[in-house]
């Protein structure tokens, strides 16, 4: 896959700033779908001693959405805007990953309306589904 973003070229797309930081990389990028990658690092606020915790599934889904949101802002010249999760509907996750392993997050939007939008996504590790969700984030409009 080719690194569309990477590092420090996320924050064009995203307000969050380490230590808060979960993506790493987005790999692949259009209107309605988006890749991204995190690696697990021992100083992660949301690990414990040895995995990711399920918040930081979760963060890394919120931001994936986030970097889809800054990319849209980005094509009409405007900055990351923050958004709010709103819902999040049938999380499931079979593995936490460790230290040192690499989270491929897809996201596809499903719907959007009157600034909330619906997304389903797919993490994976290892080429093996870990964890998946719906997820409603809503985007307030620039005043």
């Amino acid at each position: 896959m080719k690194i569309l973003y990477l590092d420090r070229q996320i924050y064009d797309l995203i307000p969050q700033r380490p230590p808060m930081l979960m993506v790493d990389a987005v790999l692949e990028l259009d209107n309605h779908n988006i890749c991204t990658a995190l690696t697990i690092v021992p100083d992660n606020i949301f690990c414990d001693s040895t995995h990711l915790e399920e918040s930081g599934l979760i963060e890394h889904i919120a931001q994936t959405a986030a970097c889809l949101a800054g990319y849209e802002t980005i094509t009409k010249h405007l900055s990351p805007r923050v958004g709010y999760i709103g819902e999040i509907k049938n999380f499931a996750c079979t593995t936490l990953p460790t230290i040192g392993q690499t989270v491929y997050t897809c996201l596809e939007v499903l719907t959007e309306i009157a600034g909330v939008t619906l997304i389903q996504t797919t993490t994976t590790l290892n080429d093996q589904l870990i964890a998946s969700c719906q997820m409603k984030i809503f985007i307030p409009e620039v005043q």
